[in-house]
């Protein structure tokens, strides 16, 4: 299923490409804007529901599992750097949660979070999307980095265990393009100026991606941690923002079924794939 060429590029090559992957999927998203600028809460709701499961399954069998046997492999605890690194992704993200002004969707102007600023409300939707995929360009970039490293003699770190990775990611940024777009659309904004900030939260994935292969590479003893906090700052994602967004406009069973879908596609995306 994987051509032969992807697997002689170098790392970084891999995980620009998969961050670009991740990034036209959030476009595609927001391309929806040019069809109708209507907000279908219930399919919206699911499917952010769907992102949910998916980065929750990623965390487990892309991110903590391989971080596990590697540190085993190593010598280490084998838990240890899963431990800290886990926590240490959810620290990140909390303290950009708290200094970088963002506005979670379906929320009022009012109630940005973040250092007080007069930034527009586009923006701010825009940052808030963008916060939480710089650790999903980060997690791909990483996997790609340690399939590449020579150091994972586990094999549980695998260029096409990556690839299921970018391809799980790649889904669940669909939605989020939409969830930009459409909204900024409705509240009176230009099309393509709509369509403009509903990709843009997905540029990061490509940046992030390439730095997380680079800081693997060349520096190899923090693979299991770096795996780890990419996990970390995942399931912080999920929880803080995700669910909830998911559940706000009251279409509970529906997020949560998607949820499980969400879930089952990226078990079964890593486990064949992978």
């Amino acid at each position: 299923m994987i051509p032969e060429f992807f697997y002689e590029l170098n790392p970084i090559v891999q995980a620009l490409l998969g961050g670009l992957f991740t990034w036209t999927l959030t476009a595609l998203g927001a391309s929806l804007v040019f069809f109708t600028k209507k907000i279908n809460y219930p399919l919206l709701d699911s499917m952010m529901g769907f992102a949910a499961g998916v980065m929750i399954a990623a965390s487990v069998w892309s991110l903590i599992i391989p971080s596990i046997d590697m540190a085993e492999a190593q010598g280490s605890i084998p838990w240890l750097p899963a431990v800290i690194g886990f926590l240490g992704g959810g620290l990140f993200l909390r303290v950009a949660d708290q200094y970088l002004p963002h506005l979670h969707l379906g929320f009022d102007r009012s109630e940005a979070e973040g250092v007080p600023t007069k930034w527009r409300r586009s923006t701010l939707l825009v940052l808030a999307i963008t916060l939480h995929n710089i650790p999903e360009g980060l997690a791909v970039g990483v996997l790609f980095g340690a399939a590449a490293s020579g150091v994972d003699i586990t094999g549980t770190a695998t260029v096409a265990g990556a690839i299921a990775l970018a391809i799980g990611i790649g889904i669940q940024n669909f939605p989020e393009g939409m969830a930009v777009s459409l909204p900024l659309r409705r509240d009176g904004a230009k099309v393509g100026k709509s369509f403009w900030y509903g990709q843009l939260s997905g540029v990061v994935e490509p940046v992030s991606a390439v730095i997380g292969a680079a800081a693997v590479i060349f520096i190899t003893p923090i693979l299991p941690y770096a795996l780890a906090f990419a996990a970390g700052a995942m399931i912080y994602v999920v929880v803080e923002e995700l669910i909830p967004e998911s559940q706000h406009h009251g279409n509970t069973d529906l997020a949560t079924l998607g949820t499980l879908v969400g879930f089952c596609v990226m078990m079964v995306l890593d486990v064949s794939l992978g």
